[in-house]
């Protein structure tokens, strides 16, 4: 089992170092629906310290992973983009931290639409211009919406 879980970290990790920019925030969506859906399932939990540390525990990961998001975000791209995505990363943030002071599972479902919808789209820039989810001309790291 030890093992195992050795191997999957190390499958995990260089995944992400070999990730071209745009599957990257594939990945950064992926995860943020997963640490809410863990969110949401704490929401079921009998025991109120468990629940409580679940549901405040995922949601953090959930905003470290939006704040990252919207941190990456080329604001140099002309056009509307870049502020409005933006602002729909603030909003998602404040639904966030909302729910998790008020233990409202509304609004972690208000902002998972929102994330899905975005991570649809991105999923299909990504299919349909194969040349931007390569790694050729951009730097390491960096992000840009130039779709």
């Amino acid at each position: 089992m030890q093992s195992y879980e050795k191997v999957a970290k190390s499958y995990k990790a260089q995944s992400v170092k070999t990730a071209s920019p745009g599957k990257l925030v594939l990945m950064l969506f992926d995860g943020y629906l997963r640490f809410t859906s863990s969110a949401k399932n704490a929401w079921e939990e009998e025991d109120m310290i468990k629940k409580n540390e679940g549901i405040n525990n995922n949601l953090i990961r959930a905003q470290n992973i939006v704040t990252e998001l919207q941190s990456s975000l080329d604001m140099t791209v002309p056009g509307d983009l870049p502020g409005t995505l933006y602002r729909l990363y603030d909003y998602v943030l404040t639904n966030l931290q909302q729910a998790n002071l008020t233990k409202d599972i509304q609004k972690v479902i208000e902002s998972d639409k929102v994330i899905s919808e975005l991570r649809e789209a991105w999923a299909e820039m990504l299919t349909q211009n194969p040349e931007n989810s390569s790694s050729t001309g951009s730097q390491p790291g960096s992000i840009s919406l130039q779709a």
